[in-house]
């Protein structure tokens, strides 16, 4: 499931909705609520997804199903000054709800509702049914409605919770374990929203199972083209790339986070390898180090096996003399050996038992931490068929 942050900023003079939504382009929310005439002046602030709130009287809404005002919004919300929020009372049958006709007839993409009764619960569960995007408020009571309708319509719509605080966000990420597809928040503290931002990028992450191989073989094989891979990220001393000759085991390399007496720290670059290997990428896939190009997402890995995502700001390609480090690990069938080619060069470090280790002072019995996998790889997908790599 693919998290959003939206950020709640219709309310108040022009000049404080305008603080909020620039602390929000800031953080790297997804969305921005406004109303309906504001959403000329939030495109000028910057590139951003856009819900408006028709502010259109609801009876011309139940009338003409649409409003000529909203085309420049990405989205458009029910519920404002309406049913949703609690301003007009509920009919007897949900089914004639003017939120409901509103989205069912094209003129709105989904509904705002506070929970404020059983029945504004249900009145989501009639939104969900007919609307993209389902955003509901709980008041005094948040957890238990939430609940009830992760399990009652996730799936059919984008469900939305209103938070305060990314602790709110948290617990709304986390319910039911499956939680909401987003949460907005309605801050003006750009903490608070910066925290709601990474609990997003968080939610989602892999968390990969590094094993220990035994290293074999360490030997020159002469000149190769090599990728160093610059990120639009700093990393630190315990992140890395997974790198590798094979698919199913590739090797952790640790970012160039270190001095030296020759060389500055390059805390941005994974000198990641020969331009043949693969780099494992987002949702499990793998990349060839030659395919990479800037702009592409790559996976960042620390030695715990925790992921992030980072930009490739650039890719450097040069001839430089390698390493074949050979490993074999414990696997079901027996031992597997895996391998990759890495430059000779001190800068180049591993991670081992011991800790960081170059490449250069690698010998045979060091324990080198790894990524391994059963599955074969076609066009970076893992398949279950037999591949013969060597």
């Amino acid at each position: 499931m693919k998290r959003s942050v939206w950020l709640k900023a219709d309310a108040g003079d022009w000049e404080s909705k305008k603080r909020r939504i620039t602390a929000g382009l800031e953080a790297g929310v997804d969305w921005v609520l406004v109303n309906d005439v504001d959403v000329n002046a939030v495109r000028e602030l910057g590139n951003i997804k856009i819900a408006a709130f028709t502010t259109n009287d609801v009876q011309v809404m139940e009338a003409e199903g649409t409003d000529s005002g909203q085309e420049a919004a990405d989205a458009v919300i029910i519920g404002k000054k309406g049913e949703g929020d609690g301003t007009v009372e509920l009919p007897k049958k949900l089914s004639d709800s003017t939120d409901v006709k509103a989205v069912r007839r094209g003129g709105a993409n989904g509904g705002y509702i506070r929970i404020l009764s059983k029945g504004h619960e249900s009145l989501a569960e009639e939104i969900a049914k007919v609307g993209e995007y389902t955003i509901v408020s709980g008041e005094d009571w948040k957890i238990i409605p939430l609940e009830n309708l992760i399990a009652r319509i996730g799936g059919q719509t984008e469900l939305v919770a209103g938070v305060n605080s990314s602790e709110e966000a948290r617990t709304a990420f986390e319910t039911l374990e499956i939680g909401a597809n987003g949460v907005l928040i309605d801050s003006d503290d750009l903490n608070e929203i910066r925290s709601t931002v990474d609990l997003r990028d968080s939610a989602d992450r892999e968390a990969l199972e590094l094993e220990w191989a035994k290293v074999v073989s360490v030997k020159s094989t002469g000149m190769a083209d090599r990728v160093c891979v610059d990120t639009g990220s700093l990393m630190h001393s315990e992140e890395g790339m997974l790198i590798g000759s094979m698919a199913r085991g590739l090797f952790f390399v640790h970012a160039e986070t270190a001095e030296s007496p020759y060389v500055a720290s390059r805390p941005f670059r994974v000198n990641a390898g020969a331009v043949h290997a693969y780099v494992r990428s987002l949702g499990g896939k793998t990349r060839y180090l030659a395919e990479l190009q800037s702009g592409d997402e790559i996976q960042i890995v620390n030695t715990k096996g925790e992921t992030r995502e980072a930009v490739v700001g650039r890719c450097k390609i040069e001839k430089r003399p390698m390493l074949r480090i050979e490993a074999i690990i414990g696997t079901k069938k027996g031992e597997d050996r895996i391998e990759t080619l890495l430059q000779n060069a001190e800068t180049v470090k591993v991670a081992t038992q011991k800790g960081p280790k170059a490449v250069t002072a690698l010998e045979v019995g060091d324990e080198v931490l790894v990524c391994y996998e059963h599955a074969a790889r076609h066009f970076g997908e893992a398949i279950d068929e037999s591949i013969i790599e060597k």
